[in-house]
Order: structure tokens, then C-alpha cells, then sequence
């Protein structure tokens, strides 16, 4: 069994930002050709190394456009980092974007076989769990309308009731234990933790605090794309609490 579930060793990733307005992929094509189009560099993460235990539960904590996302998109696989590079042992599932892969047009239903399809699941797999999916979304009634007429709150709740299906080593977490209403978001974090129980490695981010605590046993704070604090999750989440004093 490897030591460490997942590495993260001294990534930093760039993004090219036009400096300039342009409103279609024709002027962009023609500016590019003529050699007008200028980019402004901006490195979203920068030099950020830790490593994780099996089951360790890392809280990532850090202001709007510190990098939590990127971090996580880039551990995830969505994005290849510019310089660094990202170890996993196991099974990764990111609840990153729930229902990024839903069509509006579809039902409930059909969007269940099409974003489980998406997952990398078999019809046979997805047959096997269907009841499973529509009991802990909550959405019976409403399985065979369009998706087009749910709320944002209800295709969350599908998106994660899909997500969740499986048995991964790795759980990558963003702000998805705040989608739903207060039932639902109890029923989720429950079944996260019954998946932690498991021994599952978690990278979570959260704006609540209490939440880190409660889910984590480490935790790190990143600001402007820099790693700033690491260690035990009451330390670091003290630490952070100051800082937003301080602001």
C-alpha cells in the first residue's frame, strides 16, 4: 500500500488573460494572425506542496480567488499544472461542479444515465443504483420532468446523489455540502462522513469554518495562489479565524 494517498509537489499554474477586449473568434483570429493580441500573466497557484495520508481529511480554507478551486481542479485532473506535478494512489472522484454534465432538455431520469455516463459508469452499474440515486435526491415526483424546470437546489442535489454512487479513495469536495436546503444538506454531509469512516482520503473546501473542524483533521489556508499556513486542523483553522479579523 503507498504511503501517501496523494502528493502535491511544488505546483504553480498560470493562467494568459487578454489584456484587451474582444468580442469574437474572428477578431481574435485576425489579432492572433497580425500578431495584436497581448496577454497578461496571472499564476493562480504558486509553489504549493503538501502530501496525504489514506484517510487523512484536508480543510482548505482561503478568501474568494485565493486558488481553492484551481488547487482542486488541478489534483482533480481538469487542469495540468504549469510547473509541479500531482501523485494519486486510488480511485479519484471530484464533487467539483455538480451536474456540469446535465442536459436541460432531458428528464431527471434520462439526465441520471448521462451524467453517470459521463462518470465513467456502465448502463448495467447505473440500472443497479438508479432507485439508490432518486430515494436520496428526494426528487420522485419530480424525475420525469425536464431539467430545464429545477431549481438550481434540485439539480444539485441529483448532481451529488450521482456523484456519490461509488466507493472512491480520494473524495474532492468543493462547497458542495452547502447545496439544497437544511434537510438535504444534513443528509449530505452524513453521508460523506459515513464515506470518510471508510477510510477515504477528502480534500474539502468550505467557507464554513465549524464545518472544517468538523470533517477535518488538517487543514491549510491559501492567499493569492500561495500556501500561507499547514498543519492540524484546530490550529490552522484558529489561525485563519485571526486573519479574517484582521481584515
Amino acid at each position: 500500500m503507498a504511503k501517501y494517498a496523494l502528493s502535491v509537489d511544488h505546483v504553480s499554474m498560470k493562467f494568459n488573460l487578454s489584456s484587451e477586449k474582444i468580442d469574437s473568434l474572428k477578431e481574435y483570429v485576425l489579432k492572433s494572425v497580425k500578431g495584436e493580441v497581448s496577454f497578461d500573466e496571472f499564476w493562480a497557484l504558486r509553489d504549493i506542496s503538501f502530501s496525504l495520508e489514506p484517510g487523512d481529511r484536508l480543510g482548505i480554507l482561503g478568501m474568494n480567488g485565493a486558488g481553492k478551486s484551481t488547487l482542486l481542479k488541478v489534483i482533480a485532473g481538469v487542469f495540468k499544472p504549469t510547473m509541479g506535478k500531482v501523485t494519486r494512489h486510488g480511485k479519484i472522484v471530484p464533487l467539483l461542479e455538480l451536474g456540469a454534465g446535465f442536459d436541460q432538455q432531458y428528464t431527471g431520469r434520462e439526465n441520471i444515465y448521462l451524467y453517470a455516463s459521463v462518470l465513467g459508469h456502465s448502463k448495467e452499474f447505473i440500472d443497479s443504483k438508479y432507485d439508490e440515486i432518486v430515494e436520496f435526491s428526494g426528487l420522485e415526483k419530480f424525475i420525469d420532468v425536464p431539467l430545464k424546470n429545477y431549481s438550481s437546489g434540485m439539480k444539485s442535489r441529483l448532481g451529488f446523489s450521482i456523484a456519490t454512487i461509488v466507493e472512491p479513495e480520494i473524495l474532492i469536495l468543493d462547497e458542495v455540502l452547502s447545496v439544497g436546503d437544511a434537510k438535504f444538506r444534513k443528509k449530505s454531509e452524513k453521508k460523506v462522513i459515513g464515506m470518510m469512516d471508510q477510510g477515504v482520503t477528502v480534500l474539502f473546501v468550505s467557507h464554513s469554518i465549524k464545518q472544517v473542524r468538523r470533517i477535518c483533521n488538517k487543514a491549510i489556508i491559501l492567499d493569492h495562489g500561495r500556501m500561507v499556513a499547514s498543519g492540524d486542523v484546530d490550529e490552522i483553522t484558529g489561525f485563519y479565524e485571526k486573519m479574517l479579523a484582521d481584515e
